[in-house]
């Protein structure tokens, strides 16, 4: 259980460096601020348009009575801008991610290279495109797996004093091990590091991911937040990334306790 609090040192420690450097943190806000005015202007366009486009799409309720059809249409309008917004909350970091995939790796390189021993940080030699491509068929892949567990909490709900108590506990610790793929991806990806491998690295020492993701995913269901909290968890995650490989954190960056975690992951 320890590994849980490392998780989260790790989460404040990658904050703590953005703030440390203020012009990489400046430099990281870019890509969320874009996706934060794209998501925004689709939810306007929604909130505009959503009502044309229901009744468009409802033509058999052009007869209907009043108040039926108005009450009809109206929550379908509800019902359509609710899935918009969820759908913004589900994708926001894996859009970010593939948008800010060069801010991302530069500022992952500079955490690197800042914690290494000997300066350097690793390369994946690979061109833009290339990067880009495997982010975006990696980020769709999670995406994937995500919406499936969704749509099985989704159904657990329904079961009475469950639903309403485990199953979102449960629910917020997928969400914590997907977020946490995506951010680690970054640093991970630079070592050729490819899904699968992520994904069994991720479960071998499960509660230090749930201890640095469940959080963050909290918080990040709240975009805005999410677009100022973005550079500092792709900093952790580079922190993260290293400790899921035992490769050596100059000393004063390594969060109380992960020594001893190591050590009791080691021998468990």
């Amino acid at each position: 259980m320890r590994d849980l609090g490392v998780g989260f040192t790790y989460l404040l420690k990658g904050q703590r460096w953005v703030a440390r450097h203020g012009k990489q943190y400046g430099f990281g806000l870019v890509p969320g601020l874009i996706t934060l005015v794209l998501y925004a202007a689709a939810l306007v366009a929604l909130a505009v348009w959503g009502e044309d486009f229901v009744g468009w799409s409802t033509p058999f309720a052009d007869d209907w009575t009043s108040p039926w059809r108005g009450l009809f249409r109206g929550f379908l309008v509800v019902v359509l801008f609710a899935l918009g917004l969820l759908l913004a909350v589900l994708t926001f970091t894996a859009v970010t991610l593939l948008i800010g995939q060069p801010f991302y790796e530069s500022l992952s390189e500079k955490v690197d290279r800042d914690v290494s021993p000997d300066g350097t940080a690793p390369e994946s030699g690979l061109p833009l495109w290339r990067e880009l491509w495997i982010s975006a068929r990696d980020s769709l892949r999670i995406l994937c797996r995500a919406l499936l567990w969704a749509v099985l909490l989704f159904a657990l709900g329904f079961v009475p004093v469950v639903g309403q108590t485990v199953v979102p506990v449960i629910g917020f610790f997928v969400t914590g091990f997907f977020l946490t793929e995506e951010l680690v991806a970054v640093a991970l990806q630079r070592r050729g590091v490819d899904l699968r491998a992520r994904l069994a690295l991720l479960r071998s020492r499960k509660t230090l991911i749930w201890g640095f993701g469940t959080p963050l995913g909290l918080a990040f269901l709240v975009p805005v937040v999410a677009v100022f909290l973005m550079p500092g968890a792709v900093a952790g995650a580079t922190l993260l990334a290293r400790e899921l490989l035992g490769e050596e954190i100059a000393e004063g960056d390594l969060p109380d306790g992960a020594d001893t975690a190591k050590e009791e992951n080691a021998t468990s």
